[in-house]
């Protein structure tokens, strides 16, 4: 009996679709451990030579402008134009190809084309909520929640491949990484966050780093019933937020910080104006709360343009804000300026 249950925890097995495209996750155990292997029906040649025709195709008869490529909102609508596009251009190549053939090769280019190729797989996989990139030479890692670090079948070819997928998730919020800002902290369209580091600073290569965040976002009641939290620390929190004082949530990396913040923050009354400020894109809160969120800026190429903390702190007090929430503090500007949050008297 003990043994049977021991190989069940070692292996499972589920189904995940990203555009369209099924994949199946394998939770393979080896010799070297655990692995996470993600299995996608292969190409044939014919295939390949079919789908690189489409991709052709689709760059020269589908234009973006440079205001929806900066436009995470609008990207549903440039998904939605490619995919009726390739439908059109796969009935003139193959006219008898079937339903299920085609949505697989479109979802495949969508894939290719505006997201991250296979990473797409893992960032629709529930179950995952870190995804790693350390370099070209190793294969990519994730943090699984019932089996946590596990290695990947899937590999990125080349470096430049890194960076390109590192400016595809820049472009999207405004933001730039080179040689010469080789750092980037982003949020993706998901809501999901972001950090690259470029070589040389990242000595084996260049470097994702993606932290997934809950679909379904967590409530009270999640919490209470997991054992995370009681109904009395629950009950302390709401007094404490109701009457308008400050509250600092601190912990650990990955401790639950910002997934705390987004479930205690409906606490706050909806009739008052709130105003977040925070260096990447984190918190989602509720649509029927009355919330601003507002993201910092770094400096362009040439030094000008920054939008620090204390910025849209001073400028948040021109908004007149019933509570302001301050993003994760990781520096001692970044903390000073959760001083002068609190001096200036509102909760």
């Amino acid at each position: 009996m003990q043994q049977n249950l021991t190989l069940k925890m070692e292996t499972d097995k589920y189904e995940i679709i990203a555009e369209g495209v099924k994949a199946i996750v394998v939770i393979d155990k080896t010799q070297s451990g655990l692995k996470y292997l993600v299995s996608i029906p292969e190409l044939s040649k014919p295939t390949q030579v079919l789908l690189s025709e489409l991709k052709k195709r689709l760059l020269i008869e589908v234009t973006i402008s440079t205001t929806e490529i900066l436009d995470p909102k609008v990207i549903e609508q440039v998904k939605q134009r490619f995919h009726t596009s390739a439908n059109l251009i796969l009935d003139s190549l193959v006219p008898n190809l079937d339903k299920e053939k085609k949505d697989f090769l479109i979802g495949l280019v969508l894939q290719e084309m505006l997201g991250l190729s296979d990473l797409e797989f893992l960032l629709n996989d529930s179950f995952l909520e870190e995804i790693v990139v350390n370099s070209s030479s190793e294969p990519v890692r994730v943090y699984h929640k019932k089996y946590g670090w596990l290695e990947t079948n899937i590999t990125i070819k080349t470096e430049n491949q890194i960076q390109h997928y590192a400016n595809i998730i820049a472009r999207r919020v405004g933001r730039q990484i080179t040689t010469l800002n080789p750092l980037l902290d982003a949020h993706l369209i998901t809501g999901d966050r972001s950090n690259a580091v470029l070589y040389p600073i990242s000595h084996k290569g260049n470097t994702i780093t993606i932290r997934k965040f809950a679909r379904d976002p967590w409530t009270v009641t999640d919490l209470i019933k997991n054992n995370t939290c009681s109904t009395e620390i629950f009950a302390l929190l709401w007094l404490a937020i109701q009457y308008e004082m400050n509250v600092l949530v601190s912990g650990g990396t990955g401790s639950g910080k910002t997934s705390f913040l987004n479930v205690v923050a409906p606490f706050i009354p909806p009739n008052h104006r709130i105003l977040s400020l925070e260096d990447t894109r984190e918190l989602q809160l509720p649509k029927y709360l009355f919330w601003a969120p507002l993201t910092i800026r770094p400096p362009n190429p040439e030094g000008k343009g920054e939008i620090t903390m204390l910025d849209l702190l001073v400028n948040s007090l021109r908004m007149r804000p019933d509570r302001i929430i301050l993003g994760e503090i990781r520096t001692q500007e970044q903390a000073q300026v959760l001083f002068e949050a609190m001096h200036t008297g509102h909760s």
